[in-house]
């Protein structure tokens, strides 16, 4: 179990990563940043992202699609230098919290970053 700031850290460590933020989806406020952010802003990329956030998951097109598998887990963007992933975090509370990772795309394996990432939030402790 780690919280808000050793979760950051050991997501820098994910190869090809820039930043990493905690991001509440329904504000839009981030919870805590580490490393850089697009265009050296956390805050606007953690607004952006949040909408995207709030439309994927408020969206029942991606749940209905397969009614037996929940609510969206990941959200992937890839751009033409990057990649930007969203992971819902899961709460025992009903939580609106994502963590969200930007990487360099010529550095970084998107799967490697997708699993550590759905790691990361399984031991990412709220409180």
């Amino acid at each position: 179990m780690t919280g808000i700031d050793g979760c950051l850290a050991e997501a820098l460590t994910i190869p090809g990563v820039r930043g990493a933020s905690l991001v509440d989806w329904t504000s839009g406020l981030t919870l805590g940043a580490a490393g850089d952010g697009p265009d050296r802003d956390h805050e606007t990329a953690a607004a952006e992202a949040a909408e995207l956030a709030r439309l994927a998951f408020e969206s029942g097109a991606f749940t209905r699609a397969a009614p037996h598998t929940g609510p969206v887990e990941d959200l992937i963007v890839t751009a033409r230098g990057s990649y930007h992933l969203i992971r819902f975090v899961e709460t025992s509370f009903d939580s609106s919290v994502f963590l969200y990772l930007w990487l360099d795309r010529t550095e970084a394996n998107l799967a490697v970053a997708l699993f550590r990432l759905k790691d990361l939030t399984t031991r990412l402790v709220l409180a």
